[in-house]
């Protein structure tokens, strides 16, 4: 358990962002901010805190002896207490679960309960010690800077993946500024926002069919549950992101973009540039690229590309749906480099694009494949209009949902970067007025996002399970 979003940005933000600001050295900062990583992590979880600072102990001791000649030894001591530990606490049951399956056992669950956050810390030390490896960067001395880049609170439990290397000097030498904290405050009440405001709204109808029988399930209310999960997890994924980033400004930090308007893409191949994009980034340079890459002929790059995404479907979650939805991606992926998808005009890759993905994302909200794969059927073949489906389908239909799906449609689109187009190209800039709007278009949407937390509707965010 983590704190709820109202006592984080009621009492816990202000409170270590002004201490922050209090202090005058950039060493006693950084402690400041080890010590509210350690609290914010260990809220209601205390014991698995002291799992990752052991990972981070580790991982340091690691970068260390990357400076003997046995470092690819080291490496892969590190590769495999990494894995092994992310392996242990997260796949454990899924492994004892496959073995029943497959070999008629009657193996019990072990009910190994998941520390929030482990898959994004665990990649985070991954990519030191790789980068220690590499050359990219030297190996930190100091134990607490690798403590603060691994726990750092704003993305510790869901992102973005920060790599080390884009981080390592802003541990040391960084600076705040009035400009920097007011929109890094503002991009966090955007984030906020996508999460309160939308995504929890989608998520009551997504629930709502996924709980449905088969049977209750028809063409309509398939769509409408599939559209709002679609919905749901992009605000909910990238309203982290948005908050994290925000944190991140606000306390000297920059991170990368995690999301780039992925719903706008016309291939699978430009919406894994688009979506979740540190951690596709990640299997890039540390998995797809010292595979050999596309490096090694035709054949070993498709393999390279199926077992990345393989991988990145295990990385999502404990259960064979995510391996499936990582697979289907993978798939889709190859058939686009033999076939002319690249080449449909740009609406028809579009529609093409999000068919593809909406249905990707019934398979990873399943509970079971079959699910799964009978709500996709629906989506393509339910016709099914019976008053017991009907009456499903108008129960979505509620005011506040239909008034959020649409705004949560037309905010998936680069209205604003697209209008800063226009206006480069007329000559016009933003203007004081302008930049006040939005200062204030944003206080309202925190009043908004109070208002709504208060009601006691909070939500987790869907990636502090993975």
């Amino acid at each position: 358990m983590v704190f709820s979003s109202l006592t984080f940005v009621c009492v816990f933000l202000p409170v270590t962002f002004l201490l922050y600001h209090v202090i005058p050295t950039v060493k006693c900062r950084n402690i400041l901010l080890i010590i509210a990583s350690l609290i914010f992590y260990a809220y209601g979880e205390p014991v698995y805190v002291l799992l990752m600072i052991v990972s981070t102990i580790c991982n340091y001791i690691f970068g260390l002896m990357m400076e003997t000649e046995k470092k690819k030894a080291v490496l892969a001591a590190a590769v495999i207490v990494n894995l092994s530990l992310l392996g242990i606490f997260k796949y454990t049951d899924m492994l004892l679960m496959t073995l029943n399956r497959i070999g008629g056992l009657d193996l019990a669950p072990a009910r190994i309960k998941l520390p929030i956050g482990i898959s994004f810390y665990t990649f985070q030390a991954m990519s030191y010690v790789i980068d220690v490896y590499r050359g990219t960067v030297k190996a930190q001395r100091s134990c607490w800077k690798v403590l603060l880049y691994i726990s750092f609170f704003p993305q510790l439990i869901a992102g973005p993946i920060v790599k080390y290397h884009d981080i390592e000097r802003q541990i040391t030498e960084r600076y705040v500024d009035a400009q920097r904290v007011a929109w890094g405050f503002r991009r966090f009440i955007v984030g906020l926002s996508k999460k309160v405001l939308i995504s929890n709204v989608m998520a009551v109808a997504a629930d709502t069919v996924f709980a449905l029988e088969l049977s209750q399930i028809n063409i309509c209310s398939a769509w409408l549950g599939a559209a709002a999960y679609m919905l749901q997890i992009y605000y909910d994924f990238s309203g982290y992101s948005d908050m994290a980033v925000g944190l991140g400004h606000m306390f000297g930090f920059t991170f990368m973009e995690n999301f780039k308007y992925p719903y706008v893409s016309v291939t699978i191949k430009d919406f894994w540039r688009r979506w979740h994009i540190s951690l596709s980034t990640w299997f890039k340079e540390y998995l797809y690229i010292p595979l050999g890459g596309n490096r090694k002929g035709t054949v070993r790059t498709r393999v390279n590309k199926i077992i990345v995404f393989f991988c990145t479907g295990l990385w999502h979650g404990a259960d064979w749906t995510f391996v499936v939805w990582g697979l289907y991606h993978g798939i889709f992926l190859l058939l686009e480099d033999v076939l002319p998808i690249r080449k449909l005009p740009k609406w028809l890759g579009h529609i093409y694009t999000l068919v593809v993905v909406c249905a990707g994302f019934v398979l990873f909200r399943a509970d079971t494949i079959g699910q799964g794969m009978g709500i996709i059927f629906r989506m393509f073949a339910g016709w099914n209009f019976s008053a017991d489906c009907m009456n499903e389908t108008l129960r979505l239909c509620t005011p506040l949902f239909l008034f959020i799906l649409p705004v949560g449609i037309i905010a998936a689109v680069p209205w604003k970067e697209r209008l800063a187009v226009c206006m480069e190209k007329t000559g016009k800039r933003l203007g004081a007025k302008e930049l006040a709007a939005s200062y204030l278009g944003a206080g309202v949407l925190l009043i908004l996002c109070m208002l709504n937390l208060s009601g006691g509707t909070y939500n987790p965010f869907i990636y502090f399970r993975f």
